[in-house]
């Protein structure tokens, strides 16, 4: 079964989710800080500033916040252009202010370091190089040009040379690395999401393919007693109407329709009926329903039992789990798309574990990604070799992702390993091993944590 192609969202996208009334009550924060800063230094410290032009700055930044909210609607959200322009602006705004009062003698020029980090976290990496370049150029210019800082008494307030150097290299390596720092941690948790809603999705589609197919099965099995009457009543009729064949034709076609309502229920409900034994399934009916999508894909899939040594045990029954179904799928699918000629899936149990371990004869998962096999999207873009070795290598990120997180979701441990490095298996299946390990009690509908008491079928009413 295919699985639909899911991207990561861009960043350009998430940007344009950021609402105008955030980025306003934001600026109402830094508004009210520096008004409060602006009064009450002079009168606290005795530091005379330039208030006149330090509120003509302030100003700017109310105007255009009173602006934003009256013109826009409040549910209005910025393009990535729009935030880009309101955080140039508080950066501007700020350096502005900082230029007037001390420049680098200021400890407030750390907080230039809040654009920087807003604009990583939310903005296109394009727009968050610009909003570094231009800090680092604002901490460079303040670092040479500024007003400084005088008391009431005359005297000027600085901090050694040596000092100011020392602040501006601090500031443009902060500037660097928490923009480059938030900008990672933001990306891996953004494709984290992505991954796990297309993990989402993927269960979702196929506990909605598993509903249906058990409401099918219960209307096919509720329907076969009322058209078994059917049938019955108009085969009577077709023998008490010879002498009337207008209405035998009718009876006639009344039994040939019931017959076929028969037949279709009969296709559709296969599966049986969707009662507590529609929840269970011995272990290798399960494999082979997550198998039998990639069976005739151009490749042997062989399925083979292979009991743990000891005494022999019954095969265990399992629930039917769609976490269970679809991530061995996704596992399957994975196998047949880079092995040669066949793919082993072997069955294995024992008091203790249920084991399913999926086997090519490919050439195995490239040494320098099998450490973080199942991360999201941990390859977007093929190299040369890659794309001639491992033609579908593209998409595997994502698919074993979900296949990871929904085998683990049921309780199981996974094991990524190359054939070539397992011992106890033929020379040739030296592709690709991916064990899948359950605590027996996890999954087993018998005897296990989640065993399903099996009593009589209740009619559908």
């Amino acid at each position: 079964m295919t699985q639909p192609t899911i991207r990561p969202m861009s960043t350009r996208t998430r940007a344009n989710w950021i609402r105008l009334r955030t980025m306003i009550y934001l600026r109402w924060i830094a508004i009210a800080g520096q008004l409060i800063a602006v009064t009450v230094t002079p009168v606290l410290f005795g530091i005379e500033l330039e208030l006149g032009w330090c509120l003509f700055a302030i100003g700017a930044s109310v105007i255009g916040n009173l602006f934003a909210g009256f013109v826009f609607p409040e549910n209005k959200r910025l393009s990535e252009r729009e935030n880009m322009a309101m955080v140039i602006f508080d950066l501007a705004q700020l350096s502005f202010l900082l230029l007037l009062t001390g420049g680098l003698n200021n400890p407030f020029a750390l907080l230039l370091l809040g654009p920087v980090t807003i604009s990583a976290t939310a903005l296109s990496l394009r727009t968050t190089i610009v909003i570094c370049l231009m800090a680092i150029f604002s901490v460079t210019l303040m670092a040479v040009v500024h007003l400084p800082l005088r008391t009431q008494t005359g005297d000027i307030l600085a901090i050694p040379q040596l000092f100011i150097f020392g602040h501006w290299i601090a500031l443009v390596i902060a500037v660097i690395f928490t923009s480059a720092y938030a900008r990672r941690v933001t990306s891996e948790i953004h494709l984290m999401s992505d991954a796990l809603a297309a993990t989402q999705m993927a269960l979702a589609r196929e506990q909605k393919l598993t509903d249906l197919g058990g409401v099918i099965a219960a209307a096919a099995h509720e329907l076969g007693t009322p058209l078994a009457t059917i049938k019955l009543v108009s085969a009577e009729l077709v023998d008490e109407l010879r002498d009337m064949p207008e209405l035998r034709e009718d009876a006639e076609l009344i039994r040939e329709q019931s017959d076929r309502c028969r037949d279709i229920l009969h296709n559709m409900g296969r599966a049986g009926k969707d009662d507590l034994h529609m929840r269970q399934a011995p272990l290798v009916t399960v494999v082979e329903s997550a198998a039998e999508p990639h069976m005739d894909r151009g490749k042997t899939v062989l399925i083979q039992l292979n009991p743990e040594d000891g005494p022999p045990t019954a095969q265990p029954a399992i629930l039917r789990m769609p976490e269970i179904i679809h991530g061995l799928r996704n596992l399957v699918q994975n196998a047949v798309d880079f092995a040669t000629s066949t793919v082993w899936i072997e069955v294995r149990w024992t008091d203790e574990n249920i084991t399913v371990r999926i086997l090519d004869d490919g050439e195995g998962f490239p040494q320098q990604v099998l450490g973080r096999i199942g991360d999201p999207f941990m390859s977007r873009r093929k190299r040369g070799s890659d794309a001639r070795s491992r033609p579908g290598y593209e998409g595997m990120g994502l698919g074993l992702f979900i296949a990871k997180t929904l085998l683990e979701r049921s309780g199981a441990q996974l094991r990524f390993a190359n054939g070539a490095d397992e011992a106890g298996y033929k020379t040739r299946r030296v592709g690709a091993v991916v064990e899948v390990r359950w605590p027996r009690a996890k999954i087993d509908a018998r005897d296990g944590e989640s065993a399903i008491a099996v009593g009589q079928n209740v009619a559908m009413s």
